[in-house]
């Protein structure tokens, strides 16, 4: 079995107090990168400058300085200069543990149809907490439906993001008028076309990702209804192009319960979600019902054969 090969794509923008310490976590995995590509989106707090004294004849190290284009601009010249099994994400501002790459690259090792891993990040700074999609590894399998009629967000923050390179590639395969668009939350753009393009998702706690609450990154404390409805528009927009590059439509409900199907222990909100997809098919309201209880009720059977495994662990 071959071993997977990684790069990471760090991004900074104004991080000169924090890009350091985010570098040298990458460098200082245990199992170590193929690639760090650090990309600065025309830094003017000095950022670049310290890359380029610290960094610039680091030959484990890419360095590209750019003009300001934003965060979506930043990821797609630093995917562009990946030839790495596997590409993951660390914003400036936040840091790995050392084991973070060794816990990856056991489940991409073992799990070669796995396309995408995303995984629990530990705030600290401004509001320590843990921020978790579930508490225990789960195999998402594939998402495509969920997200196109739900939009929900098979995803984490952009330091707790991995995919294959391919996945990669086509995620931010993205017009210009695009990256205008974002040039804040990119990870959107990573976690949503991943998702609609077809790869197959699994969350996996590492508690290895480490998260900086800031004034300047404060999104969880800035949220009003006018941001939330442009966030919400916005990618729902998103969503649909994606969609619409593979010529994705409606019609796809049919395939609600095929996708769920794919999903080994889907958690009971999960099965709530794909219910709620087969009650909107053409076909008759009984024959929706029926299929719709079926999902439910092998959702709440993995439900309670987890907890049992969570009580009875090895």
């Amino acid at each position: 079995m071959s071993t997977t090969t990684f790069a990471v794509v760090v991004t900074c923008y104004n991080y000169k107090d924090y890009v350091a310490e985010a570098v040298d976590s990458a460098l200082a995995q245990s199992r170590a990168a193929t690639q760090i590509i650090i990309v600065d989106d025309g830094s003017t707090d000095g950022s670049t400058a310290l890359l380029q004294e610290h960094y610039g004849s680091d030959p484990r190290i890419t360095l590209v300085c750019k003009e300001n284009g934003g965060q979506l601009s930043a990821f797609q010249q630093g995917v562009a200069r990946a030839g790495a099994d596997v590409v993951c994400f660390l914003d400036a501002d936040d840091r790995w543990s050392p084991d973070y790459l060794e816990k990856l690259g056991c489940l991409y090792d073992a799990r070669r149809d796995v396309d995408f891993i995303f995984t629990d990040v530990q705030q600290f700074g401004a509001q320590p907490r843990v921020a978790a999609y579930a508490d225990r590894a789960i195999d998402c399998g594939y998402t495509v439906i969920s997200t196109y009629f739900l939009a929900n967000w098979y995803g984490a923050p952009t330091s707790a993001l991995s995919l294959r390179l391919g996945w990669a590639q086509r995620a931010l395969d993205l017009p210009l008028e695009l990256a205008r668009t974002w040039r804040l939350c990119a990870d959107n753009c990573l976690v949503y076309g991943a998702s609609i393009l077809g790869a197959r998702k699994y969350f996996l706690p590492t508690g290895s990702v480490h998260y900086r609450t800031h004034g300047n990154n404060g999104w969880w404390g800035k949220r009003n209804p006018d941001s939330e409805f442009l966030n919400r528009l916005r990618s729902r927009c998103l969503i649909d192009y994606y969609a619409a590059s593979i010529h994705l439509t409606g019609l796809c409900i049919e395939f609600a319960k095929h996708e769920f199907k794919t999903k080994p222990t889907p958690s009971h909100r999960e099965a709530k979600r794909y219910a709620s997809l087969v009650m909107r098919r053409g076909a008759g309201w009984t024959k929706n019902a029926e299929r719709a209880i079926a999902i439910l009720a092998r959702g709440w059977r993995c439900r309670r054969e987890a907890a049992v495994e969570f009580s009875n662990p090895p």
